[in-house]
């Protein structure tokens, strides 16, 4: 091997003193073969050019991709609340608004790269008013983006945002608040924390009260800070506010009267609703229990039932002045007939019908003030089935109400075609067939007017409606004497009596149905009324349900509390006296009327 090496030195000493070049030392001379260096040369060449490839379509072809990806670090896009509209009573008192309020949310990803410090989620947890435990289970959520709370206020916030915590995110949007609280919570309803409205007009007015919302997009920190403003999207559309026919004066007094009636009955529930005669517009509409809107927390079904509109009962007597004024619409009897009622019990198909006391020989006006079920049931024997189902129909029993507000009830008035003679007679004076309140409120109203009927209003009206004519004037006129009548010391509703105001009205006590039976003690004690009677301006309708004490008729619970809610109301809206009797006679021992 030495000899070797020796010999390529001599050799290249040799060459070099011959003058052959450096480069063509046999030293240097390469033994591979030509080929593997070109494929090399290739190889090398094609690495740089796919390199090259990738960068051309990274940039070019598929650059919308990683932008997105890149963005989806850094941008937000950031929802705009729409203003909800407010709700105003007729004369423009605030019935509910909307006020500026944050959600507080995680961007978990943010969070767990750079986690808070123990005494930091404690203090966190202390302003959202929420268990530790519960706040660090969303702050390790799996989801990428988490609710912490909605709704807080702006004060707890600020309280929020100088905690510095990595992922925090807070984003504007609207608490709404109620002014009148449960007074009107059943006229008004409330929204949830999406701010969709869930009840009464809140819900009915959903999409006009709600708005559109927009959107803009923004860039922010890792610590969920806005750093800049990208762009809108979308601009939001405030929603338009909302005039109701409510009056807050009445609602008050309608309020405060079903709530001490309640009370002092023993009673159930209990609702109220007056309606304007002019204009069809419901004035007030009152329920207990009743609820906060502001604070739902304790809410119960009871408490949120609009027994107004939702509770259907049979009406008992408070019915029968439409079988009446039907019979003198057709010129079946006048005031002045004679019906004789007998000694207080009446066959009918082998049924029994009976009145609580015997009356003999009455006028119709007297059948009326005393309530007979007997000469009601007299009065209907002398037309048709279908002529008294198609009267009950054009007063809007029985069919779906068009109210415009939610879960208003239809009633149930069975087809003419199936009913017995029997049922015909019970159905005369009330029994057999079911209706809301508001229902048998609207009825009246061909009693208050001139025998027509006119749409119902949640909001305020501005043009004057048009009436369906259902019983001539004259017809009005005669039941509007006799509902005076038994409001007198000698009927019914002597507890309904106004002092200074003519009124009047009809009572009704009906049996409850339980377990498909008629209860012989559980009753709907009911009273309408019409009031000033000189000149209608309101009808106003009072349901006591399951009162326990002592009295349970629509004469010893309902009248009375009509008679409060009508004196303060005709008081409260400045209608004029039109009666010189202000001592109220009430007998010692009213009359009460047939169940």
């Amino acid at each position: 091997m030495r000899s070797t090496a020796s010999s390529s030195r001599t050799n290249s000493r040799v060459a070099a003193s011959k003058g052959v070049a450096f480069s063509k030392s046999p030293v240097l001379a390469v033994r591979l073969p030509d080929w593997r260096s070109r494929v090399v040369l290739f190889v090398l060449f094609a690495a740089f050019a796919a390199l090259a490839g990738r960068a051309v379509w990274v940039q070019v072809a598929d650059n919308k991709f990683l932008q997105e990806q890149g963005a989806n670090r850094y941008m937000r896009t950031q929802e705009l609340p729409a203003t909800r509209g407010k709700i105003f009573d007729r004369n423009g008192m605030v019935l509910a608004s909307s006020l500026p309020v944050k959600s507080v949310s995680i961007f978990t990803d943010d969070y767990k790269a750079n986690p808070a410090s123990n005494e930091t989620v404690r203090e966190l947890a202390s302003l959202l008013e929420m268990p530790e435990s519960e706040l660090r289970k969303k702050l390790n959520s799996e989801r990428s983006y988490v609710y912490l709370k909605r709704q807080v206020e702006m004060d707890a916030v600020a309280k929020i945002e100088k905690l510095g915590i990595d992922g925090l995110d807070t984003r504007k949007e609207y608490k709404r608040y109620y002014p009148q609280g449960e007074v009107m919570a059943h006229m008004v309803g409330f929204t949830n924390v999406e701010d969709v409205g869930q009840e009464a007009m809140e819900l009915a007015q959903q999409k006009s009260l709600a708005g559109q919302p927009g959107s803009r997009r923004v860039i922010k920190d890792r610590l969920g800070r806005i750093v800049e403003d990208v762009g809108m999207s979308r601009e939001p559309h405030d929603g338009k506010d909302l005039t109701l026919s409510v009056d807050s004066k009445l609602q008050y007094i309608a309020f405060n009267s079903i709530k001490n009636a309640v009370e002092k009955f023993q009673a159930k529930a209990g609702a109220a609703v007056v309606l304007d005669v002019h204009t069809g517009e419901v004035l007030a509409l009152a329920n207990w229990p009743t609820y906060d809107p502001n604070n739902r927390s304790h809410l119960t079904g009871e408490q949120l039932r609009n027994r107004v509109i939702t509770d259907t009962f049979e009406p008992g007597s408070t019915f029968k002045p439409f079988t009446v004024a039907l019979a003198l619409d057709k010129g079946l009897i006048t005031p002045k007939t004679l019906i004789d009622t007998g000694n207080g019990r009446y066959m009918v198909t082998g049924k029994p019908i009976r009145d609580t006391h015997p009356h003999g020989v009455i006028d119709i006006g007297t059948i009326i003030q005393k309530s007979s079920n007997i000469g009601t049931t007299k009065i209907s024997q002398m037309m048709s089935a279908q002529e008294m189902w198609e009267m009950f129909t054009k007063v809007g029993l029985g069919q779906a109400p068009r109210f415009g507000f939610p879960g208003a009830v239809a009633g149930r008035v069975r087809p003419y075609k199936s009913w017995r003679p029997v049922e015909q007679a019970n159905m005369s004076f009330g029994q057999g067939l079911s209706m809301s309140l508001l229902q048998l409120a609207r009825a009246y109203m061909i009693f208050a007017r001139d025998g027509d009927m006119i749409p119902l209003s949640f909001q305020k009206v501005t043009e004057k409606p048009v009436g369906q004519q259902i019983i001539s004037p004259k017809t009005a006129a005669q039941m509007r004497v006799m509902l005076e009548s038994v409001v007198s010391p000698e009927g019914t509703a002597s507890k309904a009596q106004v002092a200074g105001y003519r009124v009047g009205g009809k009572t009704g006590t009906a049996q409850k149905v339980i377990d498909g039976r008629y209860s012989q003690s559980r009753y709907v004690g009911n009273f309408v009324g019409v009031a000033p009677m000189s000149n209608p301006r309101f009808v106003i309708a009072v349901m006591i349900d399951d009162p326990r004490g002592p009295f349970h008729t629509g004469g010893a619970v309902a009248a009375p509390t009509f008679a409060a809610l009508a004196a303060n109301a005709l008081r409260a809206e400045n209608v004029p006296p039109d009666s010189t009797v202000t001592d109220i006679i009430i007998p010692e021992h009213p009359i009460e009327e047939s169940d």
